[in-house]
């Protein structure tokens, strides 16, 4: 066994300022970082390969097609292209968890006989590169499988699914692929840096205080939300409430408040809502409004965007 051309697609989808302390979420008085983002923006799991790897396998780019590896043994070696955004060469030679948020081309290198062991999925994010999760993690996201606590329980779950296949084994592979992404997401909000994370998204909702305004503004976004109001539910002053803001996640508070808006309202455009609606739920003063911030941030109307997405 020596080259390995890996296509997923070919498989059935079954689907889918202040203190340390207080910059850093607890776990006890943090809010709920992720459930608002995942129900707006679902994301599929399929399962398409378990077992071991030989030689060279490659994973090609396709649009809207996301990657997540377990290497559960072996040694690895991964190749990517240039200005691909990820490290030309690196080795793996620990049980890793391997994300590729968006698509990217990628080569496993194994040792050419005995293989290393995986087990695989192809992930769907909805919104492909528009999703807020997506934008905000980086080409490659590599952490070891022990540094995730609690993530074990589900690998042996799911690793006794695809070990030993039964009635619904393929669906429930497919669900616990999602439960460890949700895991993974978890770890990396208590942890941006060590995935190299230094800002956007990930990065303000690893702060206690930043995080109760984002979770706010991922709950209501069709609610008036002048600086004030968003200082107050983060706990700090307007001028420091900004900077911060502005540091950790590289938009101003108002700023990102629209490219949300304009996220959703384009994920409910391209599902078929009437456009007066849509901007009536967000929070826009009107359908014109609505249309001249879509232009500015898409360079396109709503109805061009639509014509140009299908």
């Amino acid at each position: 066994m020596t080259s390995t051309k890996v296509d997923p697609s070919s498989r059935d989808d079954a689907a889918g300022s202040g203190s340390a302390a207080a910059s850093t979420a607890s776990a006890t008085d943090a809010p709920d970082r992720l459930s608002a983002l995942l129900a707006q923006f679902r994301v599929r799991a399929s399962l398409f390969h378990t077992g071991p790897l030989c030689g060279r396998s490659h994973f090609e780019a396709l649009p809207d097609r996301a990657f997540l590896h377990v290497l559960r043994r072996g040694r690895l070696q991964i190749e990517h292209r240039a200005r691909a955004g990820a490290p030309r060469r690196l080795v793996v030679d620990e049980p890793t968890l391997l994300l590729y948020p968006r698509a990217l081309h990628h080569a496993f290198v194994n040792p050419p006989r005995e293989g290393s062991d995986f087990t695989c999925a192809t992930l769907h994010f909805d919104g492909g590169d528009r999703n807020p999760i997506v934008a905000a993690l980086p080409a490659l996201v590599q952490v070891p499988l022990g540094a995730v606590p609690g993530l074990q329980p589900a690998l042996d779950l799911l690793f006794a699914e695809t070990d030993a296949p039964r009635c619904g084994s393929r669906l429930l592979a497919d669900r616990l692929f999602e439960v460890v992404l949700i895991q993974l997401l978890r770890w990396l909000i208590d942890h941006p840096q060590a995935a190299g994370i230094d800002h956007g998204l990930m990065m303000g909702l690893s702060d206690a205080r930043l995080a109760r305004v984002l979770v706010a503004l991922h709950g209501a976004p069709q609610d008036d939300w002048p600086l004030a109001r968003m200082a107050v539910v983060a706990g700090m002053s307007r001028s420091a409430f900004a900077a911060t803001f502005r540091a950790t996640t590289g938009l101003t508070p108002a700023a990102y408040l629209t490219q949300w808006r304009l996220t959703l309202a384009a994920t409910q455009l391209r599902a078929g809502r009437p456009q007066k609606q849509v901007a009536a739920d967000l929070g826009f003063a009107s359908t014109s409004s609505l249309s001249r911030a879509f232009r500015q941030h898409y360079a396109a109307s709503p109805r061009e965007w639509l014509e140009r997405d299908r």
